[in-house]
């Protein structure tokens, strides 16, 4: 249901619109509309303390990614309460990446604006930068596709998850091209936020399924709109706002007790998703759920199945057998893991293997949920949905939005879940616990799936047969990640 276009519906009480229960003194639309109105008027009030928020979040990023290259390997005993190092580490992956996650489905982009230090450097930068007008190349679609997998990728080669100077590399470097964005790019804008962190379309997209919305008080038409000028920083049109993706939630355009500007609606989780056609669809974000989950699936399994030690030692011995000798020797430190004191040096071979094995596992992974989404939008057609074929694509692709998200967050938020174990809780539990979570995951796509087929015009009994291909898909995201969940 549409609260924010005022003249989308007839007369009545619950027809209206944002302005008018604004300046009405009406109840304000959405659920909770009383805690709604706290937190909007308790981050309004303290917004301008956010500065030393993220200070605070600077320097604290700072001393977690570079104290430890000055340390002593940690023992193998260690533990996040006795060694800094082994902290650091279970803070990045054990804290900070699944709760960033999870926030987004009670908070949407709300670190991104709170608590995020790289965009606040990036921001701070442009203060005293350049100011030079944002090309091309980085509004393009493409640019944080292109940056999410430069990193997954990346970060896998030189052992972020297991070495500090991985860390310091990966983390550093980001911080570095976002300070180096800002301090070129924009004009008191966030051109990394909205066009360039690795991070940023991944928590955009799934921020859609998000209970927060920030709204215009007063819709203007046209639909959702790009803005170099104006208050935001991440250049949103603000009376023209439709979609949550780019909005990182830093409340300078709420003002209370102010006619206009956006103001903090809350909602049923998925209703953005089971919407999209009135949010802004956009094919870009689809592609990027399909490839950017198949990477960090690659990821994830090169390191545990067979297969990839299979195709290794064939590669290996093509190699050998046509005297590239250069395959087994170690290449620089900055491109892949190099422990000799850690015992362990990736050499050539393994960096084209990392390499290949993700982006295999990513065009594979696309190609399935892309067959499915195919399937499911000409199923819709066929049954009298409307609009044109692309467009019942991109909106049907939004549906593995969920299974995505549980997925991602079961793999690569796996020390979470390690970390339990070790604390007593018992693997079988544990494993149970992300069989659930997977398929919950599942069923809520297949409802927010239906839903999308309701609003293309697809019959009720048409929609189970146009949501197999749908559920096809899910399930394989789901086995694919079996290993995480049978891991224990």
């Amino acid at each position: 249901m549409n609260l924010i276009d005022t003249r989308a519906r007839g007369g009545g009480a619950g027809a209206q619109g944002p302005e008018i229960w604004f300046r009405a003194g009406t109840e304000r639309p959405g659920l909770f509309p009383g805690l709604a109105r706290v937190m909007e008027a308790f981050f309004a009030k303290h917004r301008k303390r956010l500065p030393y928020v993220h200070a605070a979040m600077f320097v604290a990023f700072l001393v977690a990614i570079v104290l430890p290259l000055f340390l002593p390997l940690p023992p193998e005993d260690a533990t996040p309460l006795n060694n800094f190092t082994v902290a650091v580490n279970f803070a990045f992956w054990g804290i900070w990446f699944p709760l960033v996650f999870l926030s987004v489905i009670f908070t949407g982009r709300s670190w991104c604006g709170v608590l995020c230090p790289m965009g606040a450097a990036s921001e701070w930068a442009n203060r005293v930068g350049l100011q030079r007008q944002i090309p091309r190349w980085i509004k393009w679609e493409g640019t944080p596709i292109v940056s999410f997998l430069i990193i997954t990728i990346l970060g896998q080669t030189v052992g972020v998850r297991d070495h500090p100077l991985g860390i310091a590399e990966v983390f550093g470097g980001t911080l570095f091209a976002a300070v180096a964005m800002g301090f070129i790019y924009g004009r008191k804008k966030r051109a990394w936020c909205r066009h360039a962190c690795p991070i940023g379309l991944l928590l955009g997209v799934f921020s859609r399924l998000g209970a927060v919305q920030f709204a215009p008080k007063s819709k203007h038409p046209g639909g959702d709109a790009y803005a170099e000028r104006g208050i935001c920083p991440t250049m949103i049109s603000i009376p023209r706002k439709e979609e949550s993706r780019h909005c990182i939630e830093c409340f300078r355009c709420v003002k209370p007790s102010s006619p206009g500007g956006l103001f903090l609606r809350l909602r049923a989780p998925g209703e953005e998703v089971a919407e999209i056609r009135t949010h802004n669809p956009n094919a870009a974000e689809i592609w990027f759920l399909f490839v950017g989950t198949g990477a960090a699936l690659g990821g994830f399994l090169w390191l545990i199945l067979p297969s990839y030690q299979t195709w290794r030692m064939a590669l290996g011995s093509w190699a050998i057998d046509h005297n590239w000798f250069w395959v087994g020797e170690a290449g620089p430190w900055w491109l892949m893991s190099v422990h000799p004191e850690a015992r362990e040096v990736f050499t050539w071979l393994d960096f084209t293997m990392i390499v290949g094995y993700m982006l295999g596992w990513a065009a594979l992974l696309a190609a399935g949920l892309a067959a499915a989404t195919g399937l499911s939008a000409w199923l819709a057609g066929r049954f009298g949905g409307d609009s044109t074929f692309r467009a019942r694509f991109v909106e049907l692709g939004y549906q593995f939005a969920p299974v995505a998200m549980v997925s991602l967050l079961i793999g690569l938020g796996g020390k979470l879940f390690d970390t339990a174990v070790t604390a007593g809780v018992p693997a079988a539990i544990m494993g149970d616990l992300k069989a659930a979570l997977l398929a919950g995951a599942t069923v809520w796509g297949l409802v927010l799936g239906g839903r999308i087929l309701a609003r293309q015009g697809v019959s009720l009994p048409a929609r189970f047969a146009a949501l197999l291909p749908g559920l096809a898909g899910s399930l394989f995201v789901v086995f694919s990640w079996w290993p995480a969940v049978a891991g224990g």
